[in-house]
């Protein structure tokens, strides 16, 4: 099943597969996504996905079932 998802602020949008790593599914839209460990412990990949109420980390996130659309807004960490 196909995701349509969003990368604010930027608006780019690119059609995703459930199961697909989010930082591969960024990098494959032109997205940059910092990181640090790519094992969710420094959270540098921290960002916010529609629906759900608090952050989470790319590094460790693949693209969920269950929905036809997903926002996820880019915030940069300044001490990173």
């Amino acid at each position: 099943m196909s995701v349509s998802i969003q990368f604010l602020p930027d608006g780019v949008t690119v059609d995703a597969e459930v199961g697909e790593p989010l930082l591969q599914v960024a990098e494959r839209a032109g997205v940059t996504i910092p990181t640090g460990c790519l094992m969710g412990s420094c959270h540098a990949c921290e960002v916010e996905v529609s629906g759900q109420e608090d952050p989470i980390c790319a590094c460790i996130t693949a693209v969920p079932p269950g929905q036809s659309q997903l926002t996820i807004n880019l915030y940069v960490d300044p001490t990173w």
